[in-house]
């Protein structure tokens, strides 16, 4: 067996109050992928901080090639050969792709003149860009490229700083599908050149595909490991949440009202031909599914009132709506939990208490006064309701897992006593654990009697957790399965465009 490029041998990390990593291992080898998981909180983040030079560790061995290294900042790491793609692009859109590879390394030529030396930039970005077979000129514009290839030019950066191991932290939160499998099949090709890959991520159908092994973190410590042989859905779920998850999808009590929410003739400014017709029930869960692109996210923010409806009428409980406005939408009961919760489903900078109340405070004021009693009082509730792992509610929503921060999503509209609720991919960048909560939350709340629209991509998902399925494609429902005629093949067949009599 190759000696181990990394080795990180009892790793402890505490901060204030809390003990981050306790007694953490963890070791890869020459061309190996090694996937990182656990649940959000479990450590990972701090692992690779501290072996990206970001924080040290309070105790323990970091050994590269079987020599033990100090890495105490980031310049330690690069020097080493380890380069850091984060979920957040750590690129610069005024610049050109080959600006961006070498952003404070640029070759210089003409003495103290200290000029940069375009032309050797130029080509030795493009030949990290072939190796990464991304047919894009070093001299185009960042801002001109899909985020796809923006990360592309990150990873072709840490070849140009000769890593040998590259840690991808949730590479894929934002890339659609096959933007998906081109990032997975450049991982199998840097590790065919020889490369070392640490694979962070909370979709584990990608770590089935990429990994040749796991580790799990849990609570700050290693709860174990897989071979490639031992990888499946079942044995990493399990290690990270200490149980199977056999009713991670729980069935529901069933639909009350067939036609509580109606929706006819729907049509919004992605596709203004298209129409969207539909219904929902009280006490069901009807799942949208889809490809990036079909028009999915486009309704739900015309439902809401956020996005103008060019067109179609709105029923609930038998009574037309003018949704013309979120406030009206609002004051008809229906609710949407955004895809991106950070930037449109809260206000991270402000408290938990003040993300859970705000929708609501004229119900909680007295002669146009707040009162801050019943306002602790109503987002205390909240939490405690929904299980929200928060120091306090006066935590600021930033500091939240994503878990938790879509907890505080869901329990601002709660309160609010919903009859309509659209939630556009609820588990995006959540973990496992945190999931099943979440689909949890949402069939109490269907079983309650109010109607859920679901939004999602995970294919997974959308069979586990609706009562049905509706399928679009280019702005337009294609077709609708019943529970029992749920399959992959059923929902891919609707979601290209055919129909479900074709």
């Amino acid at each position: 067996m190759t000696e181990p490029l990394l080795e990180l041998e009892g790793i402890t990390k505490r901060f204030p109050g809390v003990t981050a990593l306790d007694n953490v291992s963890l070791t890869v080898r020459p061309a190996e992928v090694v996937a990182l998981i656990g649940e959000n909180g479990a450590g990972k983040s701090t692992l690779m901080k501290i072996l990206g030079g970001v924080h040290q560790a309070d105790a323990g061995a970091i050994r590269i090639g079987g020599r033990q290294v100090a890495i105490r900042t980031v310049a330690d790491a690069i020097a080493l050969g380890i380069g850091f793609i984060h979920q957040e692009l750590n690129v610069l859109d005024n610049l050109d792709v080959a600006g961006n590879c070498f952003l404070g390394r640029e070759p210089l030529w003409g003495g103290p003149l200290k000029l940069i030396n375009r032309a050797r930039i130029f080509s030795e970005t493009e030949k990290y860009l072939e190796r990464l077979g991304l047919s894009v000129s070093p001299r185009t514009p960042l801002k001109e490229l899909s985020l796809a290839q923006q990360q592309m030019v990150e990873i072709a950066k840490a070849l140009s700083q000769n890593a040998r191991l590259i840690i991808m932290d949730e590479p894929t939160s934002c890339l659609t599908l096959s933007e998906t499998d081109r990032l997975l099949a450049t991982v199998k090709e840097l590790r065919a050149q020889g490369m070392s890959v640490i694979y962070i991520s909370h979709r584990l159908g990608e770590v089935e595909q990429c990994a040749d092994s796991v580790v799990v973190l849990r609570d700050g410590q290693n709860a174990g490991a897989l071979k490639r042989e031992e990888i499946s859905h079942q044995n990493m779920v399990r290690l990270m949440v200490g149980r199977d998850l056999k009713d991670l999808y729980v069935s529901g009590a069933g639909a009350q009202e067939p036609d509580f929410f109606r929706v006819r003739g729907l049509r919004t400014t992605a596709y203004p031909h298209c129409e969207i017709s539909f219904s929902a029930a009280r006490g069901e869960i009807l799942g949208f599914a889809g490809l990036v692109g079909a028009g999915r996210s486009e309704m739900a923010q015309a439902l809401f009132g956020v996005d103008k409806a060019l067109g179609g009428d709105v029923a609930l409980g038998g009574k037309p709506l003018a949704i013309r406005s979120a406030r009206a939408a609002i004051a008809a009961g229906i609710y949407l939990i955004p895809e991106d919760r950070r930037r449109t489903g809260l206000i991270t900078s402000m408290t938990v208490r003040e993300n859970i109340t705000l929708p609501g405070l004229p119900g909680l004021a007295s002669a146009g006064l707040i009162s801050r009693r019943r306002e602790d009082e109503l987002a205390a509730r909240q939490v405690a309701a929904l299980h929200v792992k928060t120091p306090s509610i006066e935590t600021r929503a930033m500091n939240l897992s994503g878990g938790n921060q879509q907890k505080v999503v869901l329990a601002k509209w709660l309160a609010l006593q919903p009859q309509v609720l659209i939630f556009d991919e609820p588990t995006r960048g959540i973990d496992v654990g945190a999931k099943a909560e979440i689909y949890k939350l949402m069939r109490g709340l269907a079983d309650q009697g109010v109607a859920i629209m679901m939004i999602s991509s995970d294919m997974e998902e959308v069979m586990g957790v609706s009562d049905r399925i509706a399928v679009m494609h280019e702005g337009a429902i294609t077709g609708f399965l019943a529970r029992a005629e749920f399959s992959e093949e059923a929902i891919m067949h609707l979601a290209v465009g055919k129909t479900a009599a074709a």
